[in-house]
């Protein structure tokens, strides 16, 4: 059968490959979403340098690609949003407001887990 779907190595290739045109497109089209992989990529050794321990670090970067993701979900959200039509309607209106709660929240998240690290580090 031609729809048969795929399994064991060929769907983690497919995968990839879906994943990385993705990744392409948020990169192309989300100007959010490139200055936040902008910003991840600053954590890495920001946070390496800030943090007393390895698993600390990672906690710090963790947070700031929390962003990220939830902003790559942001993006699906307004997408679906926009292919269904694009005329106003209140529950489209609900949709993209709430997606774009949850990056605000993403962000207000890691910005309390670095300044926490950040007040630590300079008592310590």
């Amino acid at each position: 059968m031609a729809n048969q779907p795929l399994k064991g190595w060929a769907r983690l290739v497919a995968a990839y490959h879906n994943s990385r045109a993705g990744f392409l497109d948020a990169w192309q089209g989300e100007e959010a979403f490139r200055l936040e992989i902008i910003v991840f990529l600053v954590s890495i050794p920001a946070a390496l340098w800030l943090a007393p321990n390895l698993f600390q670090a990672a906690l710090l970067m963790a947070s700031v690609l929390l962003i990220v993701i939830v902003e790559v979900l942001n993006s699906a959200i307004e997408n679906v949003v926009d292919r269904i039509g694009p005329e106003r309607h209140e529950l489209s209106r609900k949709a993209k407001d709430l997606g774009s709660l949850a990056v605000l929240l993403a962000a207000l998240l890691a910005g309390v887990i670095w300044i926490a690290a950040i007040v630590q580090a300079a008592t310590a």
